[in-house]
């Protein structure tokens, strides 16, 4: 049976407020980026070699980001000036680089760390506890759905 038309609306709606919701949670994480250094496309690929259990290649990487590898390439080289990465030698194969966290990349994670932390503060000041509690089990049964990867982050 197809939705109603009235169901199809709210869908709609809520759909549209997500996805305001989602440009206002990235604008103010941007903001709260700017005193750390640091990108929101930076802050993605630390996050992602953060989580892997060993330094990833390049190439996992533009796939788990989901990205072309050029764009990884520009990420990295970014990182590296800043002492964030390093590109190492891979133990098996010295054809394929690797990507590590340096000490700096990993003090530039805790800045990160907070600098979310804030973000998200400020943007769900208006909710309880309570409520913050729902919202959480909410967006986590939407997640549900989504495909897992090594981190995102």
């Amino acid at each position: 049976m197809p939705p109603r038309s009235g169901a199809s609306d709210a869908d709609g709606l809520l759909a549209e407020q997500l996805f305001r919701l989602t440009r206002r949670l990235f604008r103010i994480h941007k903001q709260h980026l700017v005193p750390v250094g640091i990108t929101p496309a930076q802050s993605r690929l630390l996050r992602t070699v953060s989580h892997c259990a060993e330094p990833p290649r390049m190439a996992d990487l533009a796939e788990r980001l989901e990205v072309v590898p050029r764009a990884v390439t520009s990420l990295v080289d970014a990182l590296e000036e800043s002492d964030s990465v390093r590109r190492v030698p891979d133990p098996t194969n010295r054809r394929v680089v690797r990507i590590e966290l340096t000490d700096n990349g990993r003090a530039t994670l805790r800045a990160l760390r907070d600098a979310r932390r804030v973000a998200a503060e400020e943007i769900l000041a208006p909710l309880s506890a309570d409520q913050r509690e729902v919202l959480g089990e909410l967006l986590a049964t939407l997640m549900d759905g989504a495909p897992r990867r090594c981190a995102d982050g």
